[in-house]
């Protein structure tokens, strides 16, 4: 049986190491602070935006220097400020109901640029050759925010 002096000495050393573990953002692989809590609530905003198809709020968002590459070399698919206003106000709005969930991995910085890597659960339906069908879609993503005035925007990744 152990003795008193080796419990104490063992929850003691297990208090030390306990109280120099990172603490997370509750539902998130995100690591708690002030910065990141302000980063995950502007990307709720987006979220629920998307979910219920609010294009003010969605263009509002988006930076005018927004511009996505489409992840390859070929520039037939890469889209900016105006071609993602385009397809907000056509193709997105052909979704009938959406569902969009996010599991946030991680934030990290570069400069002024913010990476907000996260696993999304897209779920919508949408019109097909049989009336309307639902999709589900689960994907990594990453938002690439900058600061601006006291918020965000976004400058890919939408």
């Amino acid at each position: 049986m152990p003795s008193t002096r080796t419990l104490a000495a063992f929850a003691l050393a297990l208090s030390t190491l306990t109280g120099c573990a990172t603490r997370y953002i509750p539902n998130t692989d995100v690591e708690d602070s002030d910065e990141n809590r302000k980063i995950i609530a502007f990307c709720e905003k987006y979220r629920h935006a998307v979910e219920d198809k609010d294009l003010s709020v969605l263009y509002g968002f988006a930076s005018p220097d927004y511009y996505e590459d489409g992840g390859n070399v070929d520039p037939g698919d890469d889209i900016d400020y105006a071609g993602l206003k385009a397809y907000l106000s056509g193709a997105f709005q052909d979704a009938r109901a959406i569902r969009y969930e996010i599991r946030y991995r991680r934030i990290s910085r570069e400069d002024d640029l913010i990476f907000v890597d996260y696993t999304y659960s897209a779920s919508y339906r949408i019109p097909g050759t049989r009336g309307e069908e639902w999709r589900r879609k689960v994907e990594d993503n990453r938002l690439e925010i900058v600061p601006y005035n006291n918020e965000y925007r976004i400058v890919a990744g939408m």
